[in-house]
């Protein structure tokens, strides 16, 4: 509970919830905004900055291999952070690491705007990443926690979904018309206006959660087995493209950061206050999710970004006219994120709802394998784009899903870990698909195929390896997560009231009678 708050006499048993004022109700709007318009900015960085590179190439004179390090140094930053400023939410406050994390991203945003040299670039991109995973990590907690309610959480976390999902689709919009109209620093620069709207409404309407401080968990050593571990191990995935699954290289780093984080694991089991108590992972619901995810977003990397190179590559669209193509997939998934799967889930549950969701995207990729190498878009991909419902069903109901087990006190580090996930999905997802595709264009070429045809027989292979991962994601949420009973719905694990009520309720984490 917010410490402004007047304190309240003890309510009658058996009355019901009382109504929300409409002032609490309309902070809560607010602050489910600022949270998604800082989540949007996020994604947005992570998918505009693709179009504008070869302009960033031509200005400021990167080699072609530094100039992958735009996209490494933000991704490195980003995923090797995320849990460990999780936990840090949980211990100095969400609202605190909420607004440093958007303060920082901003401000790195304008260093990156005005960057007039590759190494300033890469600073300042890497300090965003930093800005997001602090701003990230905690955001979703922030929401299960303000949004108490089922239905109410289920709303805004189909919100936060589709923010996610969507953002990136409008992120190859924007660079492009920036890049084309303006410039490329605009890409960066447009980030100040909105960080500094965010800043301003975000002080005055997300809670003022206290957490009981660093001394209460400051494992300084988990802190650096983690964040280093998992900074390497991102490091050695997305640089594979450069020297090779088996170099010694990928090999070496790669053993390096599993021994860091298998250091982690046996820290945890020993550190009086651990950075992530193992106990969150007994949960199926987090556990499972969790897993699905990684699965999940390394699959949806062939959607996403090998369908924008098909569009470019072989049938020649432009940047922006390859944005505005992808549009389609973004308003079926804002469609059906916001407008259905909150009551789906309501009806039938996260799990079925995501079971539906994952079919839905198997078919999607399964048939991306057939597009021709001299296809029309109308007619060969625009219909395809609808079966990206299977985004708006499957992501809310995985967020709900990875959030359900985790109490309010360990709601950052549940935010944190889950966004972890999704980061490593993702540089997992780059690294494997795009290797794969381009060993299988090279192979192509080298039978005399042309061009169309080896990049699309590449993009074949990769939509087909996605489709499996994510066969293997519906086997684990089918087998792993719990299946509710009739009448039942799951629930988690909250404490009522605030850190400074002391007072504690424990619901079923698996399903409770309605």
């Amino acid at each position: 509970m917010s410490a402004h708050l007047p304190a309240r006499t003890p309510a009658d048993p058996t009355a019901g919830p009382p109504a929300a004022a409409p002032a609490t109700a309309r902070s809560h709007r607010l602050a489910l905004g600022v949270i998604a318009t800082g989540l949007l900015m996020t994604v947005l960085d992570g998918s505009i900055v693709t179009v504008a590179m070869p302009a960033i190439q031509n200005d400021l004179g990167f080699s072609p291999a530094g100039l992958s390090w735009v996209v490494n140094a933000y991704l490195i930053a980003f995923g090797g952070l995320l849990l460990l400023a999780g936990r840090l939410g949980d211990l100095i406050g969400r609202k605190r690491m909420f607004l440093a994390g958007t303060a920082v991203f901003t401000a790195a945003s304008v260093l990156a705007g005005a960057a007039g040299s590759p190494g300033l670039l890469i600073t300042a991109r890497f300090l965003q990443g930093a800005g997001s995973a602090m701003a990230s990590a905690v955001g979703l907690g922030i929401l299960v926690t303000l949004f108490t309610e089922s239905r109410e959480r289920t709303r805004a976390i189909a919100v936060f979904s589709f923010t996610g999902a969507a953002g990136a689709s409008i992120g190859q919009v924007l660079g492009g018309v920036l890049t084309d109209a303006v410039g490329w620093h605009w890409i960066f620069l447009i980030n100040l206006p909105i960080g500094i709207a965010a800043l301003l409404v975000a002080v005055r309407v997300l809670p003022a959660d206290r957490g009981p401080g660093l001394a209460a968990g400051a494992d300084i050593l988990g802190a650096v087995l983690v964040t280093s571990g998992l900074m390497l191990g991102i490091y050695s995935v997305v640089e594979v493209g450069t020297y090779g699954w088996l170099s010694a290289h990928t090999l070496g780093l790669g053993a390096l950061a599993l021994a860091l984080l298998a250091a982690f694991v046996v820290r945890q089991t020993t550190a009086p206050a651990p950075l992530l108590p193992l106990r969150i992972l007994r949960s199926r619901s987090v556990s499972g999710a969790n897993l699905v995810q990684m699965l999940m977003v390394a699959a949806l990397f062939s959607f996403q970004i090998l369908v924008a190179l098909y569009l470019q590559r072989v049938l020649g669209h432009g940047a922006a006219a390859t944005g505005l193509a992808m549009l389609p997939a973004a308003a079926v998934i804002g469609a059906v994120s916001l407008g259905v799967s909150a009551r789906l889930s309501a009806r039938f549950g996260d799990r079925n709802v995501l079971l539906l969701g994952l079919a839905l995207l198997i078919a999607l990729l399964g048939l991306l394998t057939r597009v021709p190498a001299h296809g029309h878009y109308v007619t060969d991909l625009l219909p395809l784009m609808f079966l990206a419902a299977g985004f708006g069903l499957a992501l809310p109901a995985l967020t709900a899903l990875g959030m359900s087990g985790a109490g309010e006190e360990d709601a950052g580090l549940a935010s944190g870990l889950f966004n972890t996930t999704q980061q490593i999905g993702m540089a997992t997802g780059v690294a494997v698909l795009s290797t794969l595709a381009a060993s299988r264009t090279d192979t192509l070429l080298a039978e005399g195929r042309d061009r169309a045809e080896a990049l699309t027989g590449g993009y074949h292979l990769a939509f087909a390896v996605g489709g499996g991962l994510l066969t293997a994601a519906f086997v684990v949420a089918f087998t792993v997560l719990r299946r509710p009973e009739p009448g039942t719905r799951p629930q988690s694990e909250h404490r009522v009231g605030g850190p400074e009520s002391g007072t504690a309720h424990r619901t079923d984490t698996t399903t409770t009678t309605v």
